[in-house]
């Protein structure tokens, strides 16, 4: 199998402690399942630096890496490949989250995380921020 794939998504927390989820749209991998936003670590990218990226292009959000908080990972591997996921926790940002790609954002308490069926690299991750915020 070849190198993981590195992924770094954030835990976005509104000041009412609720939690961001997207949903991947029609046409990609894990279609209409929910994930935690953010996107691949290209070359000579930090993952910090790829999660600002990500979030700007697919929510118009703009995250200082300051405001990136390391909680989690989840290594997982599917068939087809093997991935690692980085997970951030983020209180603070510019802008209002506005799906460029037309997936559906929901805004939830930390105890529904467990509701919304996920990628199962997402689980442990769901449930470890459940656990965390609760």
């Amino acid at each position: 199998m070849s190198n993981p794939l590195l992924v770094a998504a954030a835990a976005l927390l509104d000041r009412d402690g609720r939690v961001l989820l997207a949903r991947r749209p029609l046409g990609r991998k894990f279609a209409g399942l929910w994930e935690f936003p953010g996107g691949k670590v290209e070359s000579g990218e930090t993952p910090e630096a790829a999660l600002s990226r990500e979030l700007l292009e697919e929510l118009r959000l703009d995250i200082r890496e300051s405001c990136l908080a390391p909680l989690a990972f989840a290594s997982h591997a599917y068939p087809d490949f093997h991935l690692l996921m980085l997970l951030y926790l983020c209180r603070g940002w510019d802008g209002t989250p506005a799906p460029v790609e037309n997936q559906e954002l929901v805004w939830i308490t930390p105890a529904r995380l467990g509701d919304y069926p996920m990628p199962e690299a997402n689980r442990p991750l769901a449930a470890l921020l459940r656990d965390f915020l609760v």
